[in-house]
């Protein structure tokens, strides 16, 4: 079917991205990925060819519209690339929301321009060593000193969290327990007794530098709280729509994007002097992968609309999330198998995809936190 949500302004948007990618990363990619980090020059280049800020007004150097599309064209267009070090969703998705939502009008002015230039890189420290998807677990405490916060505490597994200048952390106001008492405080680069660790090891996504992060009673000022004391909970559930939704955009991107590698693959590739194409359980396969491709695609494309009206519930992001992001992994299995053992060779892009995808559903909420909050919404 013929996708409708898109207009020749976001096509156009979406040429630009390309050209960017062909230019700017594609070239270094396979260096970065190896390096385990990205280049800074990348993040001033997305921020001389608009990619970044696309929902911060123009006054801070921002794209001035909060239309959901193009940062969704900019996910669709990097996972169907292959790169995932350039973390311009999560700096523009998950972390944008927080600064132009909840800073004061000083905050915004200290921080928003440099956002936009990519001169400050972002990052969300959310996580920890014992607390991953249940927030009410943190344990990275803020005691208040008057003029400052003293915080001390670890965060694990924060994307960005080598290059970032500022860091949105998640931590206890209160002694109370649970999910009272959360804030989120700035920490900028080179504040006294924050530490970075090392440079996590994945499996997948090797150009995402992702670190472990250690605060030993940092002055963090008060002029570096977003939003209100204790309301942190409020404000984190309240962006996670928008974050999960980002996700499902990138996993059915991706799910399409190896479809389509796929079925080239499987007319070229032959066995028992034919083409794969020409088996059945093959077409059997590829017919069952478009299909559900196709079904999830609708679904997804249909919450931007909503997302966009500013009615898409945690409920259907959820639903979103979970199903694109399972999709994704699924298919990225069915078409590694479908290569045989050159689909297990990390230079094709389908081996590559198979560990960049998986931890799509994990992070962002893993699908089993997505499936207990459908199943609450609709159980009690």
């Amino acid at each position: 079917m013929q996708r409708e949500i898109y207009t020749d302004e976001h096509e156009a948007f979406r040429e630009t991205v390309r050209a960017f990618l062909a230019k700017e990363v594609l070239p270094h990619h396979e260096r970065w990925e190896q390096a385990g980090i990205v280049d800074r020059e990348a993040w001033l280049a997305a921020g001389r060819h608009g990619l970044l800020g696309l929902a911060v007004p123009e006054q801070y150097g921002g794209g001035g519209t909060p239309d959901f599309r193009f940062p969704a064209v900019l996910a669709e267009e990097f996972t169907r690339a292959g790169v995932s070090g350039l973390a311009i969703g999560l700096h523009n998705d998950i972390i944008g929301p927080y600064l132009t939502s909840l800073a004061t009008e000083e905050q915004k002015e200290r921080w928003l321009p440099g956002f936009c230039s990519g001169e400050i890189v972002t990052a969300i420290a959310m996580t920890e060593p014992g607390a991953g998807s249940d927030l009410q677990g943190i344990r990275t405490t803020a005691v208040d000193r008057g003029d400052h916060y003293l915080l001390s505490g670890t965060k694990t597994f924060i994307s960005n969290g080598i290059i970032s200048d500022l860091v949105v952390v998640v931590a206890r106001t209160t002694p109370e327990g649970g999910a009272h008492g959360l804030s989120l405080l700035v920490v900028e680069r080179g504040m006294a007794g924050f530490e970075r660790g090392r440079n996590l090891d994945k499996i997948g996504q090797k150009s995402q530098d992702t670190a472990e992060l250690f605060f030993d009673e940092v002055r963090v000022p008060k002029e570096n709280l977003l939003g209100e004391e204790n309301e942190g909970f409020l404000y984190l559930m309240r962006n996670l729509a928008q974050e999960r939704l980002a996700i499902a955009v990138s996993a059915i991107a991706g799910a399409e994007h190896l479809l389509e590698l796929t079925t080239r693959y499987v007319k070229q590739r032959t066995a028992f002097g034919k083409p794969l194409a020409r088996l059945q359980h093959v077409r059997f396969e590829i017919a069952e992968l478009a299909t559900e491709c196709a079904v999830t695609r609708t679904f997804v494309d249909r919450c931007i609309t909503e997302h966009n009206r500013y009615a898409l519930t945690p409920v259907d992001a959820s639903m979103a999330k979970w199903w694109a992001t399972e999709l994704q992994k699924r298919t990225a299995d069915r078409c590694l198998q479908l290569h045989g053992g050159y689909g297990y060779m990390s230079e094709y892009p389908v081996a590559r995809a198979f560990t960049d995808g998986r931890i799509q559903t994990i992070y962002g909420g893993t699908t089993e936190i997505m499936k207990e909050i459908i199943g609450r919404s609709l159980l009690g």
